[in-house]
Order: C-alpha cells, then sequence, then structure tokens
C-alpha cells in the first residue's frame, strides 16, 4: 500500500447496506483472475487489446435458471470497495444526467446517483441541496425530523413545509422537548392570517399522541404503529427530548422498493464528484456533513500528479471516508490508485458518447482492454478496490460485456439522457417527418459531456484560475439535443431484465456466477467478430 493508504472508517457506517430478502448474508463475490496463471492472464489481454465491446459475441451456454425473474435472479455487487448495490448500475455525474429527481430513481430500482460537480467555484451550497433532498426522501428511523418552535406561528409552519416538502413537522421547545405534531390537514380552512395563529393552537400535542422512550427497531415501530392505529411514532429519550420520528409512509417504501439502495438509518445512497482543485475539499467537508455516502474525484485523466495530490489532501482531512477516483484506463494507472487508497476506481478514457478526448488527443483505451487490464490489476492488489466501467455502453447487451470483462457496475450516462428526471431546459425543435413531408415540434433535451465548452463555461472548471479565457480551452466534449422521453425507471428496469436474459444465456444463476465462469474460461464465452459478423449482430 502506498504513502496514502486508506486509514480509519467511514462516519456513514458505509458497510451497512445489506441486500434484503435471502440476500442478507451473502457479499458480492467477484471474478478471481488472480486464480489464472500468467499464460492465461496474457492470453486473455491478447484476445482484450484494441477492443471494445461491439467486437465480441459470448457464446450460448447450458442454462440452468427456471426464470429470468429480476426478482430471483442475484445481481449484488460493488459500487465501492463498503457499499454494496442489489443492481449494477450508477448514473453518471453529469450536469445533464444526475441531480436529486435522477439520483432518487437511481437507489429505489437498486443502484445509485453521483451528484454531478457542475456548480461554478464556490457554490457550494447547491449541490449540498441535491444531496439532502434524496436523503430525505426516504428513511427508516429519521434521526433529524423537520422541526419548529411551539412560539412560532401557523405562517412559519406553511413556509418551511413548502421550502422541505415535507407534510408533517415536529413541534418542540426551546429545550428540544417534545411538544406535539403538526400536519399539513392541520392549517387548512384556516380563516385570518396564518401570521396570527400560533402553531399551539392547532397542533395535536404530545400527551395526545402515542410516544416511544428510547431507540426501536423499524419492525418493533410497524408492530406499535398496527396495535395503536396510528401513522406517526415519535421518539423521545428519557426526558422527553426528541430524538427521532418513524412514519408509516417511509415503512411501506421500504416493503414496496425491497432492492434500494439504503444506508443503516433507512434512507437512499447517493454519491457526488468534486474535482481535484480548488473549493474541492471545502465541497467535500460539506457533503459529508449533509449526509452523501460516497464522494466521486472526478477529473478527465485520474493518473496524474494532480489526482495524487487530492487524494492525498482528502485523505489526510476526512480518513478512511469512501472514495471512488478516475477516470483510468491501464495497468499501470490502477495500480496508482489503489497504491493511494481509494475505494473504487472509474474506468473509460474517451469511450463517453458526450467524449471527444479521443478524436481531439488520439489518446484512450478500448473499454474491454482498459477494463481487463484494470481487473488484472485490482485482482493482483487484493481483489478489494471496486471498478466502475464509465462510458461505451451504447445498448443494453453491452452492460453484461462490461460486467464480465472486469466491471463491478457500470456507470451510465447517455442511457438515460432525455427523461424526464435529467435536468436541464426542454426546448423543442422542427422535425421533417420524411413519410408525410410534415414538419412538426418535438420536444429535446441536452446533454453535454462534462468536458465540453458549455459544461465548463457554467462551472468555470479552471478552479485555481482568476481569470478565464475560454477560447483557449481546449474542450474534450461535445452537446447533442435528445429527443424528450417518459421516465427513466422504465429504462433501468428494462436494461436489468436484459441482464438478468444475458445470465441465462451464460449458463449462470447470478451475476457473481457469470463472472466466475467467464473468468475461469474466458475463450469458452468470447466469439471476436470479424466485419461482417459485427453487421449482422449489431446493425439493424
Amino acid at each position: 500500500m502506498g504513502p496514502f493508504a486508506r486509514t480509519g472508517s467511514n462516519s456513514l457506517d458505509r458497510a451497512d447496506a445489506r441486500p434484503q430478502r435471502d440476500q442478507t448474508k451473502m457479499k458480492p463475490a467477484n471474478a478471481r483472475p488472480s486464480t489464472m496463471t500468467p499464460r492465461d492472464q496474457r492470453r486473455l489481454l491478447d484476445l482484450a487489446r484494441g477492443c471494445t465491446f461491439d467486437d465480441f459475441l459470448f457464446t450460448p451456454q447450458f442454462s440452468v435458471v427456471e426464470s429470468r425473474d429480476p426478482y430471483s435472479i442475484d445481481l449484488t455487487c460493488r459500487v465501492s470497495e463498503h457499499i454494496v448495490l442489489h443492481r449494477p448500475i450508477v448514473s453518471a455525474n453529469m450536469d445533464t444526467v444526475t441531480r436529486a429527481p435522477m439520483a432518487i430513481v437511481q437507489a429505489e430500482e437498486g443502484g445509485l446517483g453521483i451528484i454531478d460537480r457542475g456548480f461554478r467555484p464556490g457554490d457550494i451550497e447547491p449541490q449540498v441541496r441535491e444531496v439532502e433532498i434524496v436523503k430525505r426522501t426516504q428513511h427508516g428511523i429519521i434521526p433529524d425530523p423537520y422541526t419548529v418552535s411551539v412560539s412560532a406561528t401557523l405562517a412559519d409552519a406553511s413556509d418551511l413545509m413548502a421550502r422541505s416538502g415535507v407534510g408533517t413537522l415536529v413541534v418542540i421547545d426551546e429545550s428540544r422537548k417534545l411538544r406535539g405534531l403538526l400536519t399539513e390537514r392541520d392549517l387548512r380552512f384556516i380563516a385570518g392570517d396564518l401570521a396570527s395563529v400560533p402553531v399551539s393552537q392547532r397542533m395535536t400535542p404530545a400527551e395526545a399522541l402515542i410516544v416511544h422512550a428510547g431507540s426501536i427497531s423499524v419492525e418493533e415501530a410497524e408492530l406499535v404503529m398496527i396495535e395503536r392505529k396510528i401513522k406517526k411514532l415519535p421518539l423521545v429519550d428519557e426526558s422527553g427530548v426528541l430524538i427521532g420520528l418513524i412514519t408509516a409512509k417511509d415503512i411501506l417504501k421500504q416493503k414496496r422498493l425491497p432492492f434500494a439502495t439504503r444506508d443503516r438509518q433507512g434512507r437512499l445512497r447517493v454519491g457526488a464528484a468534486i474535482g481535484a482543485k480548488g473549493d474541492y475539499l471545502e465541497r467535500a467537508a460539506e457533503l459529508i456533513r449533509a449526509g452523501v455516502d460516497v464522494i466521486v474525484i472526478d477529473i478527465a485523466h485520474g493518473h496524474s500528479a494532480v489526482m495524487a495530490r487530492a487524494i492525498h489532501e482528502f485523505r489526510r482531512r476526512f480518513g478512511g471516508f469512501e472514495l471512488i477516483a478516475g477516470n483510468v484506463a491501464t495497468t499501470e494507472s490502477a495500480r496508482f490508485l489503489i497504491d493511494h487508497g481509494v475505494n473504487g476506481i472509474k474506468v473509460g478514457i474517451g469511450p463517453g458518447g458526450g467524449c471527444t478526448t479521443r478524436i481531439n488527443t488520439s489518446f484512450g483505451v478500448p473499454q474491454v482492454q482498459a477494463l481487463v487490464e484494470c481487473r488484472l490489476a485490482v485482482e493482483e492488489a487484493g481483489g478489494s478496490t471496486s471498478l466502475i466501467a464509465d462510458g461505451g455502453v451504447r445498448r443494453d447487451g453491452s452492460l453484461a460485456e462490461a460486467l464480465m470483462c472486469g466491471a463491478d457496475c457500470v456507470m451510465l450516462g447517455s442511457a438515460f439522457a432525455g427523461t424526464q428526471e435529467t435536468p436541464g431546459e426542454i426546448i423543442h425543435k422542427s422535425v421533417l417527418l420524411p413519410e408525410s413531408q410534415k414538419v412538426v415540434q418535438v420536444a429535446f433535451k441536452v446533454l453535454r459531456g462534462m468536458a465540453s465548452l458549455g459544461a465548463i463555461k457554467d462551472r468555470l472548471d479552471v478552479e485555481d484560475a482568476d481569470a478565464v479565457d475560454l477560447q483557449a480551452i481546449g474542450a474534450e466534449g461535445m452537446e447533442i439535443s435528445v429527443p424528450l422521453r417518459g421516465s427513466a425507471r422504465p429504462v433501468f428496469q428494462d436494461m436489468i431484465k436484459h441482464l438478468c436474459s444475458s445470465i441465462s444465456y451464460g449458463g449462470a444463476r447470478s451475476l457473481s456466477e457469470l463472472k466466475q465462469l467467464f473468468w475461469e474460461q474466458p475463450e469458452r464465452y468470447l466469439v471476436k467478430l470479424s466485419a461482417a459478423s459485427r453487421r449482422e449482430s449489431y446493425e439493424r
């Protein structure tokens, strides 16, 4: 381990995202290419060299699963060393892809969203707010429910409800002792000025509430709610001081979304990206304070002195907090990040749909080769660091290829572009229909690489410069218009169904078993395609 190795533990209990159902005690198994002989490793590297996803098919194997139902096939994986996902999908930290709405969908479906760093230097609060929205969307036990003073007015309470989006406020006094509950229904049909009516006049007082003293599990709380026919259970200590709140709504959500990615408190997990210069440490500190589960140091070239310095300073200040870094694409670069103590590595130099790095610089590594090289480096180091395949997945079948060739999970951007959860304004363009020769107005959203000129301009991605000459910046991304479509949720679910089909065709019962079988005998699976077979397979 290098001079900046991991120390300490994650203060957010990052290791407690335990799978539900029968997966409670399962630890996601990774392929173990370290069991391959050096000769086998060289043969696999030779097969992968210069290749990407459309260069291969996999040979179908004898199927052993009874059903391809995503509820019955284990897709457990790791997004980083200590954070487990039930679905191997992560939405990209792009300012036209992942803000709170997208991160919520990802976490509810079993993946993870990484909030982008597309905010101006020093403007940390907007990114923090996105994280807070995700963390407050669902709970098991709410340790810090929204509160209002017993001496406040209904106008104060109404404003807080509007800002926070919650419908119930816990009423407390100056000592934080529970005084009552105030709901949206208590504000209805109030005659006169809300600013003249005190909260105490409309709240349900503590004496009329069912209250639990001390800690309680969610399961026990559910039994109390059923027995006492209540929807909310405030928690207090022996002095009557508020220590938490449990709601029936959150319990029902947990049952309805059994694969959701949650922390120990039942909140949805979320990640956030920072840079490697400027305000990156201050940004990380505020994000961690807001409850973010993992930080991603995201720069175009992760195998660099800039990255080494950033990781060193991050570890010095935040100890062992869960950290992903990238991007890289070679064995040496993966070893470099492992030696510097990261928990996860983003793999991909130039494969993304909005990235022009390879076009503009002629530097990069085809994504299959990059994944194989980085996986061998990880296994050589003990296999604890996770790999995230970032870019190059342009069809659902490539998801299985990325995972089999070395990734623990896959980061997707353009796959979710244009969905209703992506940020950005909707624009309308005139489009000529070739069949009828009619011109119609079609709704679009913009998708742009984070190294595009527009993205750089918006966040001034040269944080250490006092003045920025935009014309002097060598942009390595582009902007494209994507037709507006529905929610990202069915897009996510369709990819998972197709991945389950891939597992069936691969002769495995789970994702981890499929990866294990592939790494034991890659030549049994890999079919390298000619130009004709590539057209037959992928051109429709």
